[in-house]
């Protein structure tokens, strides 16, 4: 019998391993990206506090296409940007949540970088 890898879990295991080694604060909070099949979701977060400091997301009211492809996490990306660097965030640190950095993630992050965020 074959068994198969549960790879829920692996990613988690993946994203507290990263998350030992990052941590966001109130100068430089940590860009948290969450991928589902149909969506995608970003938070800027402070560690420090606990707090989420602003969050973008595909299911939004006014988002428009779809959050289950490139074109709309890129958008999801340049949202966030706008909301940081209107309260006067520039710089970040990216976590990437134990996903592979390639797809939407790496959209996401590129809009956000387009943005004016860096990281």
């Amino acid at each position: 019998m074959i068994n198969r890898q549960n790879s829920k879990a692996a990613r988690a295991k993946r994203h507290k391993r990263v998350r030992a080694k990052i941590s966001g604060t109130p100068e430089r909070p940590r860009l948290n990206v969450f991928r589902s099949e149909n969506h995608i979701y970003a938070q800027l977060i402070d560690d420090v506090a606990g707090k989420t400091l602003f969050s973008a997301s595909s299911v939004e009211k006014g988002f428009e296409g779809s959050g289950g492809n490139k074109a709309g996490a890129r958008t999801v990306g340049k949202t966030i940007a706008a909301r940081a660097t209107a309260a006067g965030i520039k710089s970040v640190v990216f976590d990437r949540g134990g996903y592979v950095y390639h797809g939407r993630v790496q959209e996401l992050a590129e809009g956000a970088r387009e943005g004016g965020l860096e990281f």
